[in-house]
C-alpha cells in the first residue's frame, strides 16, 4: 500500500550532515538500495520492483533526489503515477499528463495538499489567462488529483468543485482551406518530402504522432493500416490515387514512408517544426500539420458525410469530438445539400 508521502512500503527519504536528501529501500534482511530514479516515475516504479524481488542494493549517490514533503503537492502527484488511473492511460497520454503535472510540481510541489484551498486554484488558473487551453488542461488535472486526495484522506473537499475554466472562444488549430490546399501544393511538387508529408497527413486524417510511423509494412492490397498512439485504436483505410501518387514517387530506402534530411524517421515534434517551415514556405503562416487531420474532416462534412462515418476515418470516439473537427465546413455547402435534399423529396412525394 502506498502511503501518504507518496513513497510505496520500505522507501523512506532522509538527510544527511550536508542537508542532502535521500531516497532509500530498508528491509529486513536486504541490502538497503539508494534509488537513482525520481520517485513517481516509471524508472522509480522498474527500480523498486527490482529492488523488491531481491536484486542488489546500490550504493549512495553523490547527490540527493531533493525532498519529497509527506502530504504535499508533488507526494500526490507522484502517488497518482502510481494509480491504474494514470499507468492504463497510453504511453503518448501519459507523456501529456506528465508535461501538465510536473509543470505545476515545479512550482507548487512543496505546498500542503491539505491547505489548497479554492482562491488558490483560481489564483493559479487565473495566472493562465494568456493560454486559456492550457490553464483548462491544468484544471482537469487538478480535478484528478484533489479526486484522489480525497480517496486517500488528504483531505474531505474538493476545491476544484464547480470551478469553471475559460470558455472555448477559439476553434483551435486552423483547418486549411481548399485555397490553402492548392498554394501548398503549388510550392511544394509531388517527389518532395513536404508534398508527401502533406499528402500522408490530408489523406489519412491521422496525428503527427501516428503520420510519422507510417510505412510500407502498414500497405497491404490497396490500405493501410494504422495503430493510433494517443487512443490504441486500429483503423484501416483505403489508400486513395492522390496519397499513391505520393507515395510511388519516393525510393523505398526504409520501411518508414518520410524521412528526415539525415535519412531517420521525424518524431512527432520534429515533424511539427519541419511542417512549420514547409507551410512559411509557402505563405501559410496559419496552417499546422494538425489543420490537415481538420482539414480531412471538413471535406468529409462537406460531401454529407455521416458522424460514424467520419469517426471511422479519424479514429474519434464521441460525435462532440467529430463537431470541433467539422466547425469548418461549409455553411454555404451545407445548406444547398440540406435544402436541396429535403425538397427534392418533397417534390417527389407531392408528384406520386
Amino acid at each position: 500500500m502506498t502511503r501518504k508521502n507518496g513513497l510505496p512500503p520500505n522507501v523512506t527519504e532522509y538527510r544527511d550532515s550536508h542537508g542532502t536528501w535521500y531516497v532509500r529501500f530498508r528491509r529486513h534482511g536486504s541490502p538497503t538500495h539508494y534509488f537513482k530514479a525520481r520517485p513517481g516515475t516509471p524508472e522509480f516504479r522498474e527500480e523498486y520492483e527490482r529492488v523488491k524481488a531481491g536484486a542488489p542494493g546500490a550504493p549512495a549517490p553523490k547527490q540527493g533526489l531533493g525532498r519529497v514533503p509527506p502530504g504535499s503537492l508533488s507526494a500526490l502527484i507522484a502517488l497518482y503515477y502510481t494509480t491504474t488511473a494514470f499507468t492504463g492511460l497510453s504511453p503518448a497520454s501519459q507523456k501529456t499528463y506528465r508535461n501538465v503535472l510536473e509543470g505545476l510540481r515545479r512550482l507548487h510541489g512543496m505546498k500542503p495538499v491539505a491547505r489548497i484551498e479554492r482562491q488558490h486554484i483560481k489564483s493559479i488558473i487565473g495566472a493562465m489567462h494568456a493560454t486559456p487551453q492550457a490553464a483548462n488542461k491544468l484544471l482537469s488535472k487538478l480535478r484528478i488529483l484533489m479526486t484522489l486526495a480525497i480517496d486517500e484522506g488528504w483531505r474531505r473537499d474538493d476545491p476544484t468543485l464547480k470551478l469553471k475554466g475559460y470558455s472555448r472562444k477559439t476553434a483551435g488549430f486552423h483547418t486549411w482551406s481548399e485555397d490553402d490546399i492548392a498554394r501548398f501544393e503549388k510550392r511544394h511538387p509531388i517527389g518532395s518530402r513536404a508534398r508527401l508529408a502533406f499528402a500522408l497527413m490530408l489523406y489519412t486524417a491521422q496525428r503527427r504522432s501516428d503520420m510519422v510511423t507510417m510505412g510500407w509494412q502498414h500497405i497491404e492490397n490497396g490500405r493501410i493500416r494504422i495503430r493510433q498512439q494517443k487512443t490504441g485504436a486500429v483503423l484501416s483505410l483505403p489508400i486513395l490515387p492522390e496519397l499513391q501518387r505520393n507515395i510511388d514517387a519516393i525510393e523505398r530506402t526504409q520501411m518508414t514512408f518520410l524521412l528526415t534530411e539525415y535519412g531517420r524517421p521525424f518524431t512527432a515534434n520534429g515533424f511539427g517544426n519541419k511542417m512549420r517551415q514547409w507551410c512559411d514556405e509557402a505563405g501559410l503562416p496559419d496552417c499546422t500539420s494538425h489543420g490537415l487531420r481538420k482539414a480531412q474532416a471538413r471535406r468529409l462534412a462537406e460531401a454529407g458525410r455521416s458522424n460514424a462515418e467520419i469517426k471511422a476515418v479519424t479514429g474519434h470516439t464521441t460525435d462532440v469530438e467529430v463537431s470541433r473537427y467539422t466547425a469548418a465546413a461549409s455553411q454555404q455547402k451545407l445548406a444547398n445539400q440540406a435544402l436541396r435534399g429535403a425538397n427534392s423529396r418533397k417534390k417527389r412525394g407531392s408528384d406520386a
